[in-house]
């Protein structure tokens, strides 16, 4: 699930501005947590951890992560973006995600081209710690692997690990979106402190990330593609600790679509 607009707020956070690092031993590594990209609300019972889109503001009393998107557009955002830094295909025509066809796909070849991507993502995750969120999740760090001939993958984790030092620098811990099998290096090389999972019980590769997040790692499941029932999903033995089920455009409470179960 995509966040909304994108909006490149450039506040500059450097030490002399108070920034400190990220301490990753914040993050809860129990309770419940809420997933709330599709519109913001106050939940009913008291949450833990929240993740917001990096257009909203953070939930007061909980540990807040704000959602980036990394290596593509967000819907209606093209035109802040200069166009050479669009993947392209053999036609030369800008390359879109086909399940989320207003969406560009960045290109971080070169140097140059992941400076300029920095420029912007990274006003992105200043922002972030400006409105007060507590860490930021990176999205679509996996974009490499469905463009294989167009993405070369050392140039995005180079990319990812761009984004890992501007939020360490801006005081915010950094998660890993998805991309299981880049758990390890994420983590181990590159330094990413926790992870947020998309259907790891339905995929089966909870473990992935649990083996090198520990506890540090929640999971989103979605109603339309469960093992089983909700119950079945919050019994499963091998789920994160930090599970939430919800429904799959992340509706805002009192919306007719609106699901929610934290296990």
């Amino acid at each position: 699930m995509r966040g909304s607009v994108l909006v490149a707020c450039a506040v500059v956070c450097a030490a002399s501005a108070g920034c400190g690092a990220a301490d990753p031993s914040a993050f809860p590594t129990s309770g419940r947590i809420d997933y709330q990209l599709g519109g913001s609300y106050d939940p009913a019972d008291r949450v833990d951890l929240v993740t917001r889109d990096s257009t909203a503001t953070p939930l007061s009393g909980a540990y807040s992560i704000c959602y980036v998107n990394g290596f593509q557009t967000q819907p209606g955002d093209a035109d802040r973006w200069s166009p050479d830094l669009f993947v392209r295909d053999a036609a030369g025509e800008p390359v879109t995600d086909p399940n989320w066809p207003d969406e560009f796909v960045l290109d971080p070849s070169t140097p140059e081209k992941r400076g300029q991507i920095l420029d912007v993502i990274g006003g992105v995750i200043d922002g972030c710690r400006a409105t007060g969120f507590d860490a930021v999740e990176i999205d679509n760090l996996d974009t490499y692997t469905r463009f294989p001939e167009m993405i070369d993958r050392q140039a995005a984790l180079d990319l990812a690990g761009s984004y890992a030092e501007r939020a360490h620098r801006a005081g915010l811990a950094i998660g890993q979106k998805n991309s299981a099998d880049d758990a390890e290096y994420l983590q181990q090389t590159i330094g990413f402190d926790f992870a947020t999972s998309e259907e790891c019980v339905f995929f089966d590769e909870c473990a992935s990330y649990a083996d090198v997040y520990g506890d540090q790692v929640i999971d989103v499941e979605y109603t339309d593609a469960l093992r089983g029932s909700v119950d079945d999903v919050c019994a499963s033995p091998n789920r994160i600790t930090m599970t939430v089920v919800r429904d799959r455009n992340l509706e805002a409470a009192g919306d007719p679509d609106y699901f929610y179960r934290a296990c």
